[in-house]
């Protein structure tokens, strides 16, 4: 579909930025801030393709896709105080790239001959597994095991798809319908604030 990969573009664009940015916030260098803007982008789908298989990954059958994260990057540095003004749109594109990377993945796990399971495992690894990167070279606590719920949307999307490709309804309905999901799912979360309750223990339980 052409709106995929409209949106796969954009997702990978906006990517590329929200990464060089954590970069530039931590301080780092021209070179730094790019890779992490860089691992930011293409980890998800790196990972997912090199789980699955797939040699080359995706983003080296395309070399558009390199010119959009060399954009990202570059668009970050040069324009970084501008771009952070635009902090909603990008995180209304990132949802967006969220929910598209999650209907990519499972179509190409899909087309690897993978059982539904992993298929749904491997369309949210396309969404969050270039922020965990990120995130782990920023050395801070991946944005996932603290607040944001939103891996926990991509697996409940991913089940919807195949639900609803069950009740017999068409591949690309299903698939749009599982993006709208996703991205309506986040929005929601984001806007009441809703989180997972944190795991601790204290202090009694820890020494018995």
């Amino acid at each position: 579909m052409e709106a995929l990969y409209f949106f796969d573009l954009a997702g990978t664009f906006v990517f590329a930025i929200s990464g060089t940015l954590s970069g530039i916030r931590k301080r780092f260098d021209f070179f730094g801030a790019s890779m992490i803007g860089f691992v930011t982008a293409v980890g998800g789908g790196t990972v997912r393709d090199l789980l699955l298989g797939f040699n080359p990954v995706g983003w080296m059958q395309n070399v558009l896709y390199l010119y959009i994260i060399l954009g990202g990057i570059v668009c970050a540095i040069l324009f970084k105080r501008q771009v952070m003004k635009l902090s909603k749109a990008l995180f209304l594109f990132d949802t967006v790239g969220i929910g598209v990377f999650t209907v990519l993945g499972l179509e190409k796990s899909l087309l690897a001959g993978v059982e539904p399971v992993y298929a749904i495992i491997m369309g949210m690894c396309s969404s969050v597994v270039g922020g965990v990167i990120r995130d782990t070279l920023c050395n801070e606590i991946p944005l996932i095991f603290r607040k944001e719920i939103y891996a926990t949307v991509c697996l409940l999307g991913g089940l919807l798809y195949f639900l609803l490709l069950g009740l017999g309804v068409s591949g690309p309905v299903a698939s749009v319908s599982t993006i709208l999901s996703i991205i309506i799912s986040r929005l929601l979360i984001i806007r009441f604030q809703l989180s997972f309750p944190t795991l601790s223990i204290d202090k009694e339980e820890e020494n018995k």
